[in-house]
């Protein structure tokens, strides 16, 4: 019976960080030939739609939170729902600060993404009426600084 030997693992496989590390430090010296430019690019890939899907996710929450201040009348609610509101909005900021090309990407998801918190927020608090559109202003800077309920 002979036993299959497993191929070695190379160091994107067996250690991330080191193999981070060493990416760098490559790139540092100009070490171009002996890059792993395969997982170099997966990596960045992975990256930008990490940074992608963290716009929408907290575009979502944003999004619930403004619906659930205008539209539920529950005051002893808004104070938690504003921080939450000042919460996305902030990391929302700082993200299009880092990255000003994710700008196009929240304008372009910015639909989907009211259509899901929309649905959410109606499985929420089924006793309340909301909008079917967005009733407000749509520029990234109203979205992210107007008091809509005031």
């Amino acid at each position: 019976m002979t036993q299959a030997i497993a191929p070695p693992l190379n160091l994107y496989e067996s250690d991330l960080d080191l193999w981070l590390e060493t990416t760098i430090a490559q790139l540092k010296a100009g070490d171009f030939y002996n890059l792993d430019i395969e997982n170099l690019i997966e990596e960045l890939e992975g990256l930008s739609g990490s940074n992608k899907r963290e716009v929408e996710t907290r575009l979502k929450r944003l999004i619930e939170h403004i619906l659930k201040r205008c539209y539920v009348g529950m005051p002893d609610c808004y104070r938690g729902w504003l921080l939450t509101i000042f919460e996305q909005r902030d990391e929302l900021k700082t993200l299009l600060r880092q990255s000003p090309s994710l700008k196009r990407h929240f304008v372009k998801m910015f639909d989907d993404c009211f259509e899901t918190s929309l649905k959410r927020i109606r499985i929420e608090y089924p006793d309340y009426q909301f909008p079917d559109t967005w009733q407000f202003e749509r520029d990234i800077d109203t979205i992210l600084n107007a008091s809509f309920w005031e």
